[in-house]
């Protein structure tokens, strides 16, 4: 019987996550497993470096760890399918940087496991920055801390009528309401007959055996991005004052990821926020699949 190697790792210092790295150029199917989840739980990001991974490697070992793979139905951005593979999507469709976030937290059944690969590095700048949610409740105020526990966020699209009734495909506004009520998000019918539709969700939630407090969702790029589709559930504004405090503190804990050709990046969803440097290089090629883990979690 053929034994399974030694992860030879190295942490990331003390900041988020862990590189499992290949001195002895072995398959990265020759990796123990058991060892993989047991150093994945404790860091929450294995970046798997030097194992001559291409696409269909890559597929292979994600599959091996993972189950119940999505496609990206009502999700923000723009995803480029790759290979006609609905699960393995390209994520630069956007230049600019795109701030740490929790992987579809403006959606409640968001994907506890996320794994990404590095087709085509940048030479330049597009490094892709992880950070664990805990480490960041923690360094929050106190004042910020309850800010965050009392209140939850809530997220606001505005639909004109001709927007709401293209995008799902109907002028049957309770066709519309069940839609959304699968997702639980509430529907309001303006006088011009445009709709809103609402979304409230955490922005702490409970993660790993322990139940720490971790903070993690769509919060920051919504604010940089679209500030007027968030506020708190109760209307009132997330000043300016809190997000700066939230960006220093993330700066401070954050690891910035330099990619290489065939990286692999594992990443807690439940627990790891995710962004990245704005794009400078158009050659930059990193694909993302969305899943859950096969392993108890």
């Amino acid at each position: 019987m053929k034994l399974q190697n030694q992860l030879h790792s190295e942490p990331f210092s003390d900041k988020t996550g862990c590189k499992v790295l290949n001195p002895e150029q072995i398959s990265i199917f020759d990796l123990d497993q058991q060892e993989i989840i047991t150093l994945f739980k404790s860091y929450g990001a294995l970046l798997f470096r030097g194992f001559d991974s291409d696409v269909e490697i890559f597929l292979q070992f994600s599959n091996s760890l993972s189950t119940e793979f999505i496609d990206y139905s009502n999700g923000y951005f723009n995803r480029r399918v790759i290979n006609n593979n609905p699960t393995l999507l390209s994520v630069n469709d956007l230049k600019d940087e795109i701030k740490l976030h929790g992987e579809m937290y403006y959606l409640p059944n968001h994907p506890p496991l996320l794994w990404f690969f590095c087709a085509t590095p940048p030479v330049e700048s597009g490094e892709t920055i992880i950070c664990d949610g805990r480490k960041i409740f923690s360094n929050l105020s106190d004042e910020t801390k309850n800010l965050f526990t009392q209140k939850k966020l809530k997220y606001v699209n505005h639909l004109e009528k001709e927007a709401w009734q293209e995008r799902y495909k109907t002028d049957d506004l309770k066709l519309v309401k069940d839609a959304c009520a699968k997702n639980q998000r509430l529907v309001k019918l303006n006088e011009d007959e445009s709709i809103d539709i609402l979304y409230i969700c955490p922005a702490i939630y409970e993660t790993g055996e322990q139940k720490e407090l971790t903070f993690i969702g769509s919060l920051l790029p919504a604010k940089s991005l679209h500030p007027d589709i968030i506020s708190f559930d109760d209307g009132s504004e997330i000043n300016e004052q809190i997000i700066s405090e939230i960006d220093g503190v993330t700066e401070e804990i954050t690891t910035e990821i330099a990619w290489k050709t065939g990286d692999i990046l594992m990443i807690d969803n439940n627990r790891v926020m995710h962004g990245r440097r704005k794009i400078t290089d158009d050659n930059r090629d990193i694909y993302i699949r969305l899943c859950s883990p096969a392993f108890p979690f």
